[in-house]
């Protein structure tokens, strides 16, 4: 199986560490939105999209790639996020990215979603939340996570 995961990872790291565990174990390369072509896209079995979460949204370079690919039938994805806070009910980001993506063709598989250092805004003046995340408890849920998403 071919893998590919696409993401950013702006501030801290987070989402970035948690693709590589994820690329890890199932043997995938990890490029950031400008990097990869069209045609790496649609050669992949399974494309992972992620970034860190800015404001309660997805990064703009990974959501204006997506905006980018021509709409039609493509393999298997999955969303990955990390944020300092948790996602709320009233605004599913990982919902109206997986929407994305199905517009886009792709089959969405199911999303991940961890903690992570958030320093942004008025958070970065108490030297932000979620120091020590993502854990290695939540590395290996990412394992675990890619491993089924693959499977």
């Amino acid at each position: 199986m071919t893998a590919l995961i696409v993401c950013t990872s702006k501030s801290n790291g987070s989402t970035r560490a948690v693709a590589d565990e994820m690329a890890k174990a199932i043997d995938a390369r990890v490029v950031s939105p400008d990097e990869v072509t069209d045609a790496e896209i649609d050669a992949a079995e399974l494309v992972g999209w992620g970034s860190g979460i800015y404001w309660m949204s997805f990064a703009s370079e990974v959501t204006d790639r997506i905006k980018a690919l021509a709409d039609r039938p493509r393999g298997r994805a999955f969303v990955v996020a990390t944020s300092g806070l948790p996602e709320t009910p009233l605004r599913r980001y990982t919902r109206s990215m997986s929407d994305l993506l199905a517009e886009k063709g792709f089959e969405v598989a199911d999303t991940f979603h961890c903690r992570g250092l958030d320093t942004m805004g008025p958070l970065g003046l108490v030297g932000g939340v979620n120091r020590g995340h993502p854990t290695q408890a939540d590395l290996a849920l990412a394992r675990t996570f890619a491993l089924r998403v693959a499977g």
